[in-house]
């Protein structure tokens, strides 16, 4: 008797059967996913806002930060004008300058970026005056 090699035509059936079947489970869990996959990038999005926010207002001199307090709008550029791709975004910034922080007057700075879905994510900055003087040589801090 000679020995057989290969497989016969209804293994090679099933084989393909079951291949399918998995690849048919695999397609529908990466149609979920893909399905999901924007919120994420809202999510990344609104940090990104929301840190070149705080850390363009962390950088102002002490006297300006009330300044930088502004209600609810949609992202602006360093000019004030708003950013058109980003018009489904709206950023609050809210400027607490009567805090105090582990007993030494500091300023509270709260940005919230609310994305296109309406989900809100919030970053809280703190800043105290590092012994700042104007032109004139006056002392900045309180």
């Amino acid at each position: 008797m000679k020995r057989q090699r290969g497989m016969t035509l209804v293994e090679l059936v099933i084989t393909i059967v079951i291949i399918g079947i998995a690849a048919a489970a695999l397609f529908a869990a990466m149609a979920s996913i893909t399905a999901r996959s924007a919120d994420p990038m809202l999510r990344q999005q609104s940090l990104m806002i929301a840190e070149s926010y705080l850390e363009a207002i962390l950088a102002l001199p002490y006297g300006q930060l009330n300044s930088a307090a502004q209600a609810p709008a949609p992202p602006q550029d360093v000019n004030r004008n708003p950013i058109g791709e980003l018009a489904g975004y709206s950023v609050q910034v809210v400027v607490n300058s009567g805090a105090n922080l582990n007993g030494l007057n500091a300023t509270r700075i709260e940005v919230t970026v609310l994305d296109p879905q309406k989900q809100s994510l919030q970053l809280l900055g703190w800043r105290t005056c590092y012994g700042e003087y104007d032109a004139a040589g006056n002392d900045l801090c309180p």
